[in-house]
């Protein structure tokens, strides 16, 4: 609170009673004859009332509990009554605050979600509600300032704190106190010095999951015979037998065919989910570029121009059989939703960090920005209409998605309307393997 200048008649008030005294203190000395040590003494005792005045304000402003005001009318009492009106507004103040920093402690306290307050630099540990107990086994005090990652032993969860701002959440693992509890960790950078780190229970989350899953995987199996049997007994038809049937046989076979490919996506993404790693083995990404290749040609059927080129001169390290199911799925789509005449870019290349980057890039129809982030949800798609029209399963990117979760790989995908699309897998450079007779650039 900024504190406002006396008035001209305090300040009068305030240089009046010194002038009166000095004034009286020489009138006694005149008649007494002796003049300069009445008004010695007399300068000596304002000065002391000066200084006792003073000190009582340097007293209000340190000291810890409440002083009464002064009751006078002269300039002393004005700046001590605004010190005063300061010092209680500033109390208010922080009492407000307090108050507030209560509630919210509180509120976090109570949530059921384990809170954790990290520092950023040392990763230890500064404050933890009541729930990190029950979830994460933190206890009070002896956990505070100690380090995260060894208080929650064995997950293996020092480099993913390491990873900052950029750590995924990490969806499904145990709790450190029970392994049937399953977690999700969340990472949160909320200020340059502290880190949030949210841990929920998913438990009933993922046997819901679980049981949606074994659900697909079991009727997609099931659905898997009778398929087969229709297919197989619709390819025995002969339409020239009936021409008027032709039609409607050439219908039947391809929505079998349709529903035949549906099942097995489906069954492919249950496998997918129900996996936590791969059988590894160097994968040939110059036979897997030239497969790609005939592949998009032969889908086309002539009706795109369709090109490959292989930049990095390295292999990939995963499951031969996945990595290409995802990258049929890319070039695929490309061909699926460009129209004629357009083109096909396949690029294989290395990134600044060593890892390799696999590219599908279409001049088709593009997709809107605000579609991008759903793109990889099961049976999502952009037109409805357009899919239906094309084909497709609506499961491609969701196939696409798991597969490169697998391999430790994500998915970008860039577009515009009108020109075109770009999905891009990002390989860590763990991954990369160098060919027979070269070397993987760093």
């Amino acid at each position: 609170m900024a504190m406002s200048v006396p008035a001209n008649s305090q300040w009068n008030r305030f240089l009046a009673r010194p002038a009166l005294v000095l004034g009286g203190a020489l009138l006694i000395g005149l008649l007494l004859g002796h003049p300069w040590p009445a008004l010695a003494i007399a300068a000596l005792g304002l000065l002391g009332g000066q200084q006792l005045r003073l000190r009582r304000l340097v007293q209000r402003l340190s000291a810890r509990q409440r002083i009464p005001v002064g009751t006078g009318k002269d300039a002393w009492s004005d700046l001590d009554q605004l010190l005063h009106r300061s010092q209680e507004e500033t109390r208010h103040r922080a009492q407000r605050l307090v108050e507030m920093l209560r509630a919210y402690r509180a509120a976090a306290a109570a949530l059921p979600d384990a809170v954790v307050v990290l520092d950023r630099d040392t990763q230890r540990v500064q404050w933890f509600n009541e729930a990190a107990g029950h979830l994460l086994g933190l206890r009070y005090p002896e956990d505070t300032n100690a380090p995260l990652a060894e208080r929650l032993r064995p997950l293996p969860i020092a480099n993913w704190l390491a990873g900052g701002r950029y750590a995924e959440a990490l969806l499904d693992v145990p709790s450190p106190l029970d392994a049937s509890t399953r977690l999700s960790l969340r990472l949160i950078p909320y200020s340059d010095r502290f880190w949030l780190l949210v841990a929920r229970d998913v438990t009933k989350l993922m046997h819901l999951e679980h049981i949606r899953r074994d659900f697909v995987a079991n009727v997609s199996h099931e659905l898997r015979t009778p398929l087969t049997v229709i297919h197989g007994y619709l390819e025995m038809l002969d339409p020239q037998e009936q021409p008027d049937w032709a039609p409607i046989l050439a219908e039947m076979r391809r929505q079998s065919q349709r529903m035949t490919q549906l099942v097995e996506d489906l069954l492919t993404l249950s496998r997918l989910e129900s996996q936590d790693s791969l059988n590894e083995e160097v994968v040939a990404m110059d036979s897997t570029l030239a497969t790609l290749c005939r592949e998009a040609e032969a889908l086309g059927t002539g009706r795109h121009v369709v090109s490959v080129e292989d930049r990095a001169g390295v292999d990939l390290l995963g499951s031969p059989r996945e990595l290409h199911s995802a990258f049929s799925n890319l070039v695929s789509n490309a061909v699926r939703y460009t129209p004629a005449g357009g083109s096909i870019d396949i690029v294989f290349e290395l990134d600044g960090d060593g890892g390799a980057i696999l590219s599908v890039r279409d001049s088709g129809y593009g997709i809107p920005e605000a579609h991008l982030p759903r793109l990889t949800e099961r049976f999502y798609r952009v037109s409805t209409s357009r899919s239906r029209e094309l084909g497709g399963t609506g499961l491609g990117l969701a196939i696409v998605k798991h597969v490169l979760q697998l391999h430790q790989a994500r998915l970008e995908v860039t577009s515009e309307v009108g020109q075109g699309s770009t999905f891009t897998c990002r390989f860590p450079a763990g991954r990369s393997v160098a060919r027979a007779g070269q070397e993987v650039d760093a």
